[in-house]
């Protein structure tokens, strides 16, 4: 099955060939016409199985179909998740989909100044995707109301629970019209959650997908541990191995990926940043650099890796951890394709323990270390920062992992070779 198939109106298929986009996932096959049709749905799916294309291609469409002209765009959609990364990834999704559609949206989370949000909102946006706190605090300041909302979606309800958000999650329920189409995500159905979707659903459409919960087992994962500071020398000295001779490389953020392909360049490395915000001729060309292997770097974001198929790409690096498990499986599985050899390096500084914590419990498997590198890490206390303290209901972080643990490599031995 193609995309091309579930009757997307070609403004959004433009843009999911662009994406990179043939073959729906199994949860897009399901629930894409399911929404469509004007179902509500109640979706049992985890992060990694696809699923803000799942709901973020048929809002688009139905928002696309009923768009105003000649006024002030008003909030059509509200989509509610758990914390800042997710909202953000779930952001620029809308805004990957939707470019050719003229739809705008928002993202709204705490922890920074309200200013360009509100700003934002004043101009008008078609859809707001938002963390509860920062929601309802603009709410009250009297910044947006949710009358004109067509569309709900509450992404993460089991993450919502946890993190004790169940509270203001009722409060916005209260603040929305009660017609409208509402969608309902989550990992797991404990009874809260199943009460609370039978509270928002009306005689809702289901699916129920599997998650991702292994990596291809021919692809040699190794982790680093390393200061925060000395990631991109890391990374500099890690690419003198010759046989590296092309890696794709992964940021969490759009900054951190042009600071890193500017630090390579400066160290004589020819790297390549590819981001959203880039052109789509500007990641175009990134990436056909560096099929032809004119570029020896690829650095991604993780949004704008999707669709990268490279042809034997031995390596992926992570610079930084990904704060969602599945998001590892699925950037480690750029390499190792069709049989063939693959490694994967992953950074990681004493912040981003809770999340190499939350990886090996996916995939049942303890990383090997790598423990002889010139950029040991110093630092291993953990500071409480806004990533790590919203990706986890507990905020709780792991203690100082073993250096050297069984299977691990030194440093002077060559990728990817056995001991």
């Amino acid at each position: 099955m193609q995309f091309s198939s579930l009757e997307i109106i070609d403004p959004i298929l433009k843009a999911l060939t662009e994406e990179g986009y043939t073959n729906p996932t199994p949860i897009q096959a399901e629930a894409i016409p399911l929404v469509l049709e004007g179902n509500d749905l109640l979706a049992c799916a985890q992060t990694g199985t696809g699923k803000t294309a799942a709901f973020a291609i048929p809002v688009l469409q139905h928002l696309y179909g009923s768009r105003m002209h000649g006024e002030k765009r008003r909030i059509r959609c509200l989509v509610l998740t758990p914390t800042r990364e997710l909202a953000v990834q779930i952001a620029e999704s809308f805004e990957a989909y939707g470019r050719h559609t003229g739809l705008t949206n928002t993202v709204l989370f705490g922890g920074v100044n309200q200013n360009p949000q509100t700003a934002r909102l004043v101009r008008g946006v078609d859809i707001v995707v938002a963390t509860p706190g920062r929601l309802l605090d603009l709410m009250g300041q009297g910044f947006l109301n949710l009358r004109d909302v067509e569309y709900f979606v509450l992404d993460e309800a089991d993450r919502m629970l946890d993190m004790g958000f169940m509270h203001d999650v009722k409060r916005i329920l209260a603040a929305l019209p009660k017609k409208k189409q509402s969608l309902f995500f989550s990992a797991t159905m404990p009874p809260e959650i199943v009460k609370l979707a039978a509270a928002i659903l009306h005689n809702p459409s289901k699916v129920s997908v599997t998650p991702v919960s292994s990596t291809v087992e021919i692809i040699n994962q190794h982790i680093l541990f390393v200061d925060k500071e000395n990631k991109n020398s890391l990374l500099a000295h890690l690419l003198q191995n010759k046989e590296i001779k092309n890696a794709l490389v992964f940021t969490r953020t759009k900054h951190g990926a042009d600071k890193v392909a500017k630090f390579l360049i400066s160290h004589s490395v020819k790297a390549e940043a590819i981001h959203g915000n880039k052109s789509q001729n500007a990641r175009q060309r990134a990436l056909n650099n560096f099929k032809a292997q004119e570029t020896r770097v690829l650095v991604a974001t993780d949004i704008a890796a999707r669709g990268i198929d490279v042809d034997e790409l031995e390596y992926v690096i992570n610079v930084d951890m990904p704060n969602i498990p599945e998001t590892y499986v699925h950037r480690i599985g750029r390499t190792g394709r069709a049989g063939a050899k693959g490694t994967a390096y992953s950074f990681c500084n004493a912040e981003e323990k809770e999340f190499l914590r939350d990886i090996e419990k996916l995939i049942a498997k303890s990383i090997p270390v790598i423990d002889g590198h010139p950029f040991p890490m110093m630092n291993h206390n953990p500071e409480k920062s806004a990533t790590s303290s919203s990706s986890k209901g507990n905020g709780g972080h792991p203690g100082p992992r073993q250096q050297g643990n069984t299977g691990a490599k030194r440093w002077n031995r060559k990728p990817g070779k056995s001991r």
